[in-house]
């Protein structure tokens, strides 16, 4: 067993064993209340014997159900031959509801079965003349009124047991979700960030001697975007707990990235190299935040593989949302070479003949770090699917790339 399971396997082992003191207290007061009625207390001493074999098992009626029956019908069988009427018969109907409450069908049948045969042999000998149909009838609706108050038990502490399930089910399935979640997140945060800044490693690294200035440019590019992507991966790992200091608590109450930083994210995508441009049209405050940092997250994964498949394109971003509905494209085509772009150490086209994602600049240089791990697109579906939506990606006639995604606001899932 593992050794996590067993104080869970000790608490239902206990909670087995505290039953048998309430059952036991129930069944001193069943014996309590029949031992008046009767003759016991008057009669032979093995009337009180009697009627304690047909109450006492009724201390273990939660743990041996059948067994507790059993005895309980030996003991009214015993009463029976010896022409013995005793209020403790109810003990009987108590077994019954035991049984069906907690056994398996086949066993409360065959409880039922067997107590309706000791109502007919009852009814045979104490029933007044001429009164055995209704003898065997008052019988049998006491019978039947403890067999469906157990089966009715018995449902209803499946349907309790089913809602836990279902309620741990839906536990586990929230854990999962945010495991996505986080997972989604992380991967555009790193991907994202880490692409921009070896792109402007890359950058400095070409120009440091040629133009001194734009290479300490580029560093302070990099500072800006490992700070950023720190404060990304905090606020993305966050799970409710207090902060250690006032800075990371205004870290934290900062808002998720939307609409509004797409263009703090076009111009680091620029600094890094890549010619983007934004265009937002419609209300975005009218798009909730989740929807918002969905549509940022698509954006920025689809520049991030623009800068790391096709060095030098020019990406175009549009963004049309509404209240109930939100449609975002990117879409990243190449260009002719700016005069004097390779004597100034820019980023610049890749040629036509070169293949995506080669890596390769006009300089010769390759950039095999921002070759990609082929999560972005699958991560791009299941954001967009959340959300009701479609994503379309692809190449475009004459070269390019184009990502189109469409969310349905009305109704996220």
């Amino acid at each position: 067993m593992n050794p996590a399971d067993r104080p869970a396997a000790r608490l239902t082992a206990l909670s087995r064993w505290s039953t048998l003191p309430a059952d036991a207290l129930a069944a001193a007061a069943l014996f309590l209340a029949t031992l008046g009625p009767g003759q016991v207390l008057s009669g032979p001493p093995w009337l009180f014997a009697l009627q304690t074999a047909l109450v006492a098992p009724l201390a273990w009626r939660r743990r041996a159900p059948m067994t507790v029956l059993g005895a309980i019908g030996l003991a009214a069988a015993v009463q029976w031959a010896l022409d013995v009427q005793l209020p403790a018969d109810a003990a009987l109907l108590v077994a019954l509801y035991t049984v069906a409450a907690h056994r398996p069908w086949r066993h409360t049948l065959a409880a039922a079965l067997a107590l309706q045969a000791g109502v007919l042999l009852a009814a045979a000998r104490w029933a007044p003349p001429g009164q055995f149909p209704f003898t065997v009838a008052a019988l049998s609706a006491m019978a039947a009124a403890a067999l469906m108050a157990g089966l009715w038990m018995r449902v209803r502490r499946a349907y309790v047991t089913s809602l836990e399930r279902d309620r741990e089910q839906r536990a586990r399935l929230a854990v999962a979700q945010e495991r996505a979640r986080m997972t989604r997140d992380m991967h555009d945060i790193v991907t994202h960030n880490l692409s921009v800044m070896v792109a402007l490693a890359d950058s400095a690294a070409y120009v440091r001697h040629s133009a001194p200035d734009r290479a300490a440019e580029a560093m302070e590019h990099i500072a800006a975007t490992g700070r950023q992507a720190l404060q990304d991966m905090r606020r993305s790992l966050s799970t409710g707990h207090a902060p250690s200091g006032e800075d990371h608590l205004d870290e934290l109450l900062q808002p998720a990235p939307g609409i509004a930083e797409l263009g703090p994210l076009a111009e680091r995508m620029r600094a890094a190299g890549l010619a983007t441009r934004v265009r937002v049209a419609g209300d975005a405050e009218a798009v909730p935040a989740a929807a918002q940092l969905t549509i940022y997250r698509l954006v920025q994964e689809a520049l991030t593989n623009t800068l790391r498949h096709a060095s030098g394109a020019r990406a175009d971003v549009r963004v049309e949302v509404s209240s109930r509905r939100a449609e975002v494209e990117i879409v990243d085509v190449c260009e002719p070479v700016a005069p004097g772009a390779l004597d100034a150490g820019t980023w610049v086209p890749v040629p036509r003949s070169v293949p995506r994602g080669d890596g390769l600049r006009r300089d010769g240089l390759r950039r095999d770090g921002l070759r990609g791990d082929g999560r972005g697109i699958a991560g791009m579906r299941e954001r967009v699917a959340a959300y009701g939506g479609t994503l379309d990606a692809g190449p475009v006639t004459g070269g390019g790339w184009r990502v189109l995604a469409v969310l349905d606001l009305g109704a996220p899932r």
